[in-house]
């Protein structure tokens, strides 16, 4: 390992200094974890919560890569740094990924305005990978203006990019369901924009009535009233007016006081999940697999109920 590598502190001062590499190896280092990655999170929160975050959320086939790259080509033209994330499914047998979003995004690598990391979710559920969060500290601490975050995209349920950016967007495309399939779709309860792309296949009105029906029908839990927007990817067209109504929202959140109060919640749900984290690594270092296999045995059989195996887990040294 590099001096650099060894030495988080380092490594954060070369990457603050724009040093490329370093700033690769910097989110390599965070996406993996450990005291390394602490050390250089500990350098970089101060210098976070500056940044535009814009969750991107939707069902597989909506054209999100593409939009996105759009949207961080659309920005370098106005001279804003792109940090994006996107999140791909791994496999549950090996834990692979293909990591195919970047090449979408392959017209953006030249660039050093823009940093493109796809991320593996290596079993984390609700559409992102479990590092997302300190990556996005990370590309906040390093000064990039806007930062993207694309979930998998694997479904209705991808409510957890609410917890990531304060201001999600939903991609959805004209024949992609019926009103029904519309009504199942829990996202729209977190969904702050919503965008009907591929317009330019026809039938997009018709999406877009769907969709503000949908929205007539719930109540959110605050006065902002969600933008529909259509674009095309493949052409660029709809994406200023998108990135119109991001600024919008932000602006909304700034003057209504909800993005201090969207980092408050933040900051706790990071921290109980982080007690979380602690308690339960406390509680398997102090049990040998064979002392963890003599329980399972236990609770398999019903001679001991589930209960009375976590007291006995975490409340009895050696079990």
């Amino acid at each position: 390992m590099s001096r650099a590598e060894l030495d988080p502190e380092l490594l954060v001062c070369q990457a603050r200094a724009g040093d490329v590499r370093a700033r690769a190896r910097l989110f390599s280092l965070v996406e993996n974890g450990g005291l390394a990655a602490q050390n250089a999170l500990a350098e970089l929160a101060p210098l976070a919560n500056h940044a535009c975050v814009v969750g991107i959320t939707g069902p597989p086939g909506a054209g999100k890569s593409t939009l996105l790259g759009r949207m961080a080509a659309e920005l370098r033209r106005h001279g804003q740094t792109v940090a994006i994330f996107a999140i791909d499914p791994s496999s549950p047998l090996t834990g692979g990924a293909i990591l195919g979003d970047r090449i979408r995004m392959q017209d953006l690598h030249g660039d050093p305005g823009v940093f493109v990391r796809s991320i593996s979710t290596r079993g984390a559920v609700g559409g992102l990978a479990r590092a997302v969060g300190d990556l996005v500290v990370t590309a906040d601490a390093l000064g990039y203006d806007v930062i993207l975050v694309e979930t998998v995209g694997a479904g209705q349920d991808e409510t957890a990019i609410a917890r990531v950016a304060p201001t999600v967007v939903l991609v959805e495309v004209p024949h992609l369901g019926d009103d029904v399939q519309a009504i199942k779709a829990g996202i729209l309860e977190v969904t702050d924009i919503f965008v009907v792309n591929k317009a330019d296949r026809g039938d997009a009105d018709q999406a877009v009535a769907i969709l503000r029906a949908m929205l007539s029908l719930g109540q959110r839990h605050d006065d902002w009233v969600p933008p529909i927007v259509k674009t095309s990817a493949t052409t660029g067209d709809g994406v200023p007016r998108l990135l119109d109504a991001i600024r919008d929202h932000r602006a909304y959140l700034q003057r209504e006081g909800r993005l201090e109060a969207w980092h408050r919640e933040r900051a706790r749900a990071d921290l109980l999940a982080a007690v979380r984290d602690r308690l339960f690594a406390q509680a398997m270092a102090r049990i040998s697999s064979e002392q963890l296999d003599a329980l399972v045995d236990e609770v398999a059989s019903r001679r001991l109920d589930l209960a009375s195996a976590v007291d006995r887990l975490i409340g009895e040294p050696g079990c």
